[in-house]
Parts: C-alpha cells; structure tokens; sequence
C-alpha cells in the first residue's frame, strides 16, 4: 500500500492511497464469500457458489460496493497509522480508480490534530519555584486538636446555642402540606454548622436555648441525602436541650488513648514525619504543576475549533454528571455557585484551551525524545487500574484492546513520562514570600 500526504487548508491534510490488486484481491475473495454464504441459488450450495454466478446473478457492482464499504475504511486506518497523523474529525472520502487488475485508489480529506516540533531548548531549563515543605508546629497542632475532637466528649450547656454545638431537636419538613419522612426527625442530635438541613437552620440556630421554636423555609443540599437534596422543605424546629463538646487536654494520657504512643511528645513526633511525607508529595504535584505551567505559557500553538468545541462540551457535560451525581440539576448547582452556562462555558472552553496544549507540548516532547511504552509499562498501569475498580486485569486488558482505550491509555503514560523529564531538566528554585503572594 502507498501513501502519500498533502496539506490542503489549515489543519488539514489529503490522503492518497493506492492497493494493488495482488494486496487487495484476498478481501475481495472474502466479500465473495461472505455474499455465497448469505444467498441461494439453485443448482449450487450455500457458500459455494462461484463468482461469475454472483456477478450475474447478484451483480459485480453489489459486490464492489460491499468490498469498498469494508475494506476502504480498513485501509483508511492504516494509511492514518502509517503516517502518524491524529484525525479529529470524519473523513470525507472519494473513490480515484478500482477497476479489474488496477490498483484501488481514493482520497481521504481529514481535519487533524497539530503537531509541535520541539528541539531540547525548547523545554529544558524551564524555571520554575518549589514551595516549601516544612512542617510548621501550628500544623502539628491542628492535627492534635482534630484527634482531640474525635474523641470529644459531650456535656450539658447551660447557654445558647454556637457553632459546633450539639443540639437535640425535633424536626418536622413539609413539602407543601405533605410531610417528608426522610427529614422529620425526633430527639435528633444535630451538630450545628453541618448543614445537614441547610445553612439557613446553622444561623438561625446559633443564640437560641431549649424551648425555643424555628421555622424555615430551605433547599436541602447533598448533606440531607441523594434522594433528598434539592428538595424545598418548610422545617419546624423545637431546640430541646444544648451539648457543648468537652475536648481531652493534649497530654500524655490523651496520646496513650489516641494512639500507640505512651507520650505526647512521641505522638506529635509521628505526626510531624507524617505531615512531612505528606506536604513532600504535595510539593511534588505542585512543582509538577508549575512547570506544566510553564511548558504551556512558553508555546504558541494554532489550535482547531474543532477540538476545542469537543473538549468544552467533554467538560459541560462532565459537570452535568457530576450535579446528577450529588442528585441536582446542573442549574441548581451553577445557580448555588453564583454562575450561570454561559460562565460554565467560558469557564470549560479556557481550560480546554490549556489542556489541548499541555498534550500537544507533551506530545512534542515524547517525539523529540524519542519517549516510548513499552508492555510492562503497560500492564502494570492496567493492574493498578484493575485494582483501583475491582476488575479483573486480564479482561480490563480485553476490553481495553477492544474498545481501543489502550491507545488513550499508551499516551497518557507517554505524556507522564515527558512530564517527568521536563521536571528532571526544569530550574527549580525555593520559593520566597515574594513568590508566595503572587501564587495566591
């Protein structure tokens, strides 16, 4: 098969493909066939009926036209394949010549994925500033006062009601004249500041003691349940008594409870190392980031609407998912964001923007670095997946190859990799205050 490639408009390009007859005669042979095992005709048996039979009786061109519509798709993908290009959209394809013992030629005009061609300059030395990963003493702190609060015992108040109470009520929701048996509730122990019923019920709570009565008028948000939230509920509240939490003193009792250690002084050693390995690889992301960052503030790439255009509408409809999920509309949760989908859609088209080009400039990156994956990177991406989900490797690894997401998947372990490099090659240096306020 012979290819060749010509740039016609922007981002597109023309395919010529030519198929000998010696390449492309098997699968006529098997349209043939296909043809003899779907007809009957008398004086021959099913799947044996030869081929000048089929011309007159069924017609040579049905039988082309077969053969083409099977075939010209197949050599399509090849011609794509061979010549490393990245179709985004359909092709529109013309039929040059096929006629007996002639090559079969077509054209294929297709929109295409840009590419970038990188030299090493282009992504070494990209300057870049690390936050520090100190452990500060007041994040030892907030740790041990939230393993305080776990084990937090409740006394009576004899007060109002603040923030971060407990307070027993009953509880009784209409909607409309009908109660909700989900929300109404007796003798509940609810932890103001939740927002289990709403944020309107947390303020109003806060200043009230036992015998005092709210009544308010709420949508519930994902903290009142899926099948809750969303819902407009008139709330009748009774505040029947107030329980401050009693916090155990961080002393070495409190850490014996808490925890493996006989000390205070050793339980907060532990959470120190742990709060370092911990911001270490936050650090890590974050440099990462950054220097994505930088990779794509430093090229200058023309890129299709088209995949602009499908990359927004990936994300609008990603976050139309995610409102189902939480059991809302996608109205309800822009409107409880203060947007609206025009803003969305600004929002999606920007990041999709950027997004396109970090591929496109990683992409850049694996070629000029000759970046490759091989079968064990493979599988063992395909076994933390299967994990991760529950599957079984092997059949995640069927399905992969037969959807064909284990093309997706290949290049996004390529791109990691080139990311990987451009971090190893970037100027990494250790942020200042300065830097700090300006990230911020």
């Amino acid at each position: 098969m012979q290819t060749t490639v010509e740039n016609t408009e922007k981002h597109t390009v023309k395919l010529t493909v030519e198929i000998p007859p010696d390449e492309y005669s098997k699968e006529l042979d098997a349209t043939y066939k296909s043809i003899a095992n779907q007809v009957k005709i008398p004086g021959f048996r099913k799947g044996k009926v030869p081929k000048q039979i089929i011309d007159a009786q069924i017609g040579r061109e049905v039988v082309r036209d077969e053969f083409l519509e099977h075939a010209v798709p197949q050599y399509y993908r090849r011609a794509v394949s061979d010549e490393d290009l990245a179709p985004i959209a359909d092709p529109e394809i013309d039929l040059e010549g096929f006629a007996d013992d002639a090559p079969l030629v077509f054209t294929a005009v297709v929109e295409v994925r840009p590419r970038l061609e990188l030299s090493e300059s282009d992504y070494s030395g990209l300057k870049v500033t690390k936050p520090s990963a100190e452990v500060a003493e007041s994040d030892v702190d907030e740790w041990i006062d939230r393993l305080r609060e776990r084990f937090a015992e409740l006394e009576p108040a004899d007060r109002p009601v603040i923030d971060g109470d407990f307070a027993t009520i009953d509880v009784k929701a209409l909607a409309g004249d009908e109660e909700i048996d989900g929300l109404t509730r007796t003798d509940y122990l609810y932890f103001v500041g939740s927002g289990e019923f709403g944020a309107a019920l947390d303020e109003q709570l806060a200043g009230t003691k036992p015998g005092d009565i709210l009544k308010v008028s709420e949508e519930m948000g994902p903290g009142a349940g899926e099948s809750l939230a969303g819902v407009t509920a008139d709330l009748t509240v009774l505040v029947k008594d107030v329980k401050a939490r009693k916090l155990p003193e961080a002393d070495d009792d409190f850490a014996k409870t808490a925890s493996e250690f006989d000390t205070i002084d050793q339980l907060r050693e532990d959470l120190r190392a742990r709060l370092g390995e911990m911001k270490e690889r936050e650090v890590a992301g974050t440099v990462r980031d950054r220097v994505l960052d930088a990779m794509i503030d430093s090229i200058e790439v023309d890129i299709p609407d088209t995949l602009i255009d499908d990359e927004t509408e990936h994300r609008v409809a990603s976050a139309g998912e995610r409102a189902q999920r939480a059991g809302v509309t996608l109205d309800d949760l822009l409107e409880a964001q203060g947007w609206d989908e025009a803003r969305l859609r600004e929002d999606s088209r920007d990041h999709a923007i950027r997004a396109i080009k970090a591929d496109l400039a990683l992409e850049g990156v694996a070629r000029a670095e000759s970046i490759e994956v091989d079968a064990d990177e493979l599988g063992t991406e395909i076994s933390s997946l299967a994990e991760a989900y529950g599957r079984d490797p092997k059949e995640l690894a069927k399905q992969l190859e037969r959807t064909g997401q284990i093309v997706t998947l290949a290049g996004d372990i390529i791109r990691g990799k080139a990311l990987d490099l451009l971090v190893e090659r970037a100027d990494i240096e250790p942020e200042t205050s300065d830097d700090a306020e300006e990230t911020t």
